[in-house]
């Protein structure tokens, strides 16, 4: 933990230290938004699996929050969120499919293209993060956001399992 802890001149690729904490500010906020996201795609949900799915990710999600903390602890920082205005235009565009196809036969679909669409945000998010944590040389917090890289990057398989199997499927 020692070596994660140095100081901005000792520090490798110290010019990225800023955006590393600013993006880890926003990934938290967006991460805190979006368990309140995944309540609403649960209970919108038609298929069991999907609801399942959205169950089990806010399960995730409140790891993903903890694995955060633990980053900031791991630089020394306290852990401040702020606000992401990505995830919250996800979002709203979530709330309105969830309207727009709330009796229609592809609201699952609908569903999944909008969870993706944050899934694909998060992803791209944690791999900046990774690769400037590595890039620092601050392991404990590259090794604790390659782990929610790696789970967002399942849950983006599993949404495609989903939507191919079931709710892209005619008759399903």
């Amino acid at each position: 933990m020692a070596t994660n802890k140095q100081t901005q001149q000792d520090m490798p690729n110290a010019h990225l230290h800023e955006l590393f904490i600013d993006e880890l500010r926003d990934v938290l906020g967006a991460e805190r938004q979006l368990l309140k996201g995944l309540k609403k795609l649960s209970s919108s949900a038609k298929s069991e699996k999907l609801k399942n799915a959205f169950q089990a990710h806010y399960g995730q999600t409140e790891s993903h929050i903890d694995r955060l903390k633990q980053a900031f602890e791991s630089l020394g920082l306290a852990a401040r969120g702020k606000k992401c205005k990505a995830m919250e235009g996800l979002l709203k565009e979530a709330e309105e499919i969830i309207e727009s196809f709330e009796s229609d036969p592809a609201a699952d679909a609908a569903l999944i293209a909008a969870a993706q669409k944050v899934e694909h945000y998060e992803i791209a998010s944690y791999g900046c993060l990774v690769t400037y944590a590595k890039l620092m040389e601050h392991t404990q917090a590259e090794e604790l956001l390659s782990a929610t890289l790696a789970e967002e990057k399942e849950t983006d398989v599993l949404l495609t399992q989903i939507a191919m199997k079931e709710s892209n499927v005619n008759g399903a």
